[in-house]
């Protein structure tokens, strides 16, 4: 409701710092040392919450953060994944001869 002509409208409330903000002690793991599982079960586990709309929007906000970096950091295991991965050669009578390169397509 809009304030009446002499009444002041209560200040909106401080954005609460970073580190008061309540997470999973998973966020505390550096996303660099995250197996490529692990880092897809904890991007999964924010998705679900900020899908909820549980999360204050400060939390959302840095849910969103981690998740980006940890989309990243997967995006970045299967690439490398994908660059070992080894299409196997077969022979008229279907015995592996050799390897080459995946190629992706």
């Amino acid at each position: 409701m809009p304030a009446s002509p002499g009444e002041t409208m209560p200040a909106p409330p401080a954005l609460a710092p970073a580190s008061t903000l309540p997470h999973s002690e998973a966020m505390d793991n550096p996303i660099e040392s995250l197996s490529f599982e692990d880092a897809l079960k904890e991007l999964e586990r924010i998705v679900g919450r900020l899908e909820s709309g549980e999360a204050t929007l400060d939390e959302s906000i840095q849910l969103y953060e981690r998740g980006d970096r940890l989309r990243q950091r997967c995006a970045e295991r299967l690439d490398a994944a994908q660059a070992r991965i080894e299409a196997i050669r077969l022979d008229a009578e279907g015995k592996a001869t050799a390897t080459r390169p995946f190629a992706a397509g």
